[in-house]
This record gives structure tokens, sequence and C-alpha cells, in this order.
């Protein structure tokens, strides 16, 4: 295993102080814990708080600052923060008018998430969540803890945290992040596991010429593992279930993300958002922002998702808004 890393059990904290001692004119960590927030903490609006294991950066950290997240809450790598890590966020963070946190679908994150805000109700804080389920890949399999949560995460923190920055109340913005969320389609593909520090290897295999279809944040088992395709196939089969899901018609308009996973370049993201593009423009569907780059990923796992959602003005407004993250800035 090559990593630029010093001590395996330091990672998250050495990563957690890089990353503000990097952007101090946005970012500040909150003493002895494991949290993030934003440089200058306005406890008149509502908070928006979210958060996860870590190896998925820039994601948290990298979008807590105006017009987004109010503070990040940070994990082991791949594994969800404690309540406790989560309770410290909701109460550096959180003022009268409340908090909101927008937790992805996954058993730890919605189990610890769960307990920090029925804690932070038993101190007094007015909260409520959303859960994030854009991931369609295994729509209708049994799943407990249904449909995962994964890049269209970011779609629904930019816009939850816009209609926070708007002076929106904590039903409203609660509305309009599970709007967001409904709105929201995504489907990812990998070629390979990813490399945790701890392990040291990969976490699962995929035999030269086959792609895993349909993956979640962490390499979870996907839909199914078939014969590798070329970028124009793989867009062209992760459109077809978003435009389905979405039920997309001549004349809706839409943003899309294509993302890496952490081991995918510039160069095959933008081969294959060229073809997401160009089967969006073939249907007559306006296409409204693109946003091409690694925004969630699983460490250096060699894959990537699309995420579309479905606008009308509510949501293009909040989309449109200004932001200013260490890793998004202008609107």
């Amino acid at each position: 295993m090559k990593k630029f890393i010093n001590k395996i059990e330091d990672i998250v904290t050495e990563m957690i102080e890089g990353q503000v001692l990097a952007s101090p004119e946005i970012l500040q960590h909150i003493p002895n814990t494991k949290v993030i927030a934003r440089k200058n903490i306005n406890k008149n609006k509502v908070a928006i708080i979210s958060g996860g294991g870590s190896g998925h950066e820039p994601s948290h950290g990298g979008f807590v600052g105006v017009g987004m997240l109010d503070a990040a809450v940070f994990g082991e790598v791949f594994t969800s923060p404690g309540p406790d890590r989560i309770l410290d966020a909701i109460q550096n963070v959180v003022g009268e008018p409340g908090g909101l946190l927008l937790v992805k679908n996954y058993t730890g994150d919605a189990m610890n998430f769960g307990m920090a805000l029925d804690l932070g109700k038993n101190l007094g804080f007015n909260l409520e969540k959303v859960m994030i389920t854009d991931d369609i890949a295994l729509e209708g399999a049994n799943l407990s803890t249904g449909k995962r949560g994964i890049i269209g995460t970011l779609f629904v923190q930019k816009i939850a945290g816009a209609a926070a920055e708007a002076g929106l109340n904590l039903l409203e913005i609660k509305r309009i992040a599970q709007k967001a969320v409904d709105h929201t389609a995504s489907f990812g593909i990998s070629l390979s596991g990813s490399i945790v520090p701890a392990n040291g290897k990969p976490g699962f295999i995929v035999p030269e010429g086959e792609m895993e279809v349909g993956l979640g944040n962490h390499g979870e088992p996907g839909l199914r593992r078939e014969q590798q395709k070329s970028a124009d196939e793989c867009a062209e089969m992760i459109m077809k279930n978003i435009e389905q899901y979405l039920k997309l018609q001549k004349g809706d308009e839409v943003a899309l993300i294509v993302n890496g996973l952490g081991g995918t370049p510039m160069m095959e993201l933008n081969i294959l958002a060229r073809q997401a593009i160009k089967i969006l423009q073939a249907k007559n569907i306006k296409i409204h922002k693109t946003f091409v780059g690694s925004f969630i990923t699983a460490i250096d796992m060699k894959g990537f998702s699309f995420s579309v959602i479905k606008l009308d003005a509510e949501l293009k407004k909040f989309l449109n808004a200004p932001v200013v993250t260490s890793s998004m800035v202008g609107n």
C-alpha cells in the first residue's frame, strides 16, 4: 500500500487540521471535536449540519461555508460519526431558529444521526432531519434501509444551505430539502475497490474487463457485475435509468453532476459528461448547470456516478444562490 500519510490513527485528525489551515477565511475546527464549522457561525438562522465517514473528500468539510453547510461531522474512515460527535456540532452551531440534519441513508448514519437528534431535542434544541435517498441503482430491491444516499447529497446540501441563508424557517427548509431529494436520481459504476488505509488492500476486486454496476459510496455490492462497457455505453445505461425514474420529458429543466469516486481523472469524467449532456440535449431536456469533478469520493476508487435533479422554479432559485466554501465558490 502506497499512501501519503503519517500514522493511520491520525489520518482524520490531520486531515481536518490541514483542511482548516488551508482555508482559514472560510473554516474553523471546533476544539476537541471532529467537527468543522463555518468561520463565522451565524446562530440567527437555521443551521445545516451533515457528515459521515471520512474518505469521501471533499465531502463534507469542503462544503462548509456561506450558503451551504454550517458544520460537517467526521467519523473514522468509512465509519459513521458517533452520536456524541454529531451532538458536538449541534451544540456549537445551532441557535434558536433550529437545525436541520442532512443524513445519507446508510445504516450507521441513520442510526447515529437519529440518536443525536433525540439527544439534542432532549437538551432543548429545535431539530429536524432529512434522509437523502438518491441512489436508484437498487430501486425495488429488498433493502431494509431503502435507497442509499450518494452524490445527490451535493444538490440537497446546496439547496438547503441556500434556503437557510435566505432566512427561511426550519420546517420550510425541511420541505425544500425533501423536495430536492424527491427530485434527484443518482447511479454509479466502478472498475475497482478502494484501499482503506487500515486494511492496506482493496475492499473488493473487480476482475479485469468487468465493472460493478450500481455500487454504494463505500463499495457496497451493486446491482450486478458485468463486462466493462465504453464510456458512451456506460453513460447511456445510467441516463436511461435516471430518465425513467425522474420521468423526464421534453422541456424539463435539470442540473447534472458527473462525479469521480477518487481514482477517475478529469479526462475520463469529461468524456462521460460529454455523452450525458448529448443524451439530454437530444431529448430537448434543458441543462441548467453541469458540475464535473470529484465531489463525493471513495478514497481512490476508480469509478464515477451521475446525479440529475429535476428543477422547478423554487429548486432552481436556491441552486443558483451564492455559495462560498473551500470546494465550491460561486453560484
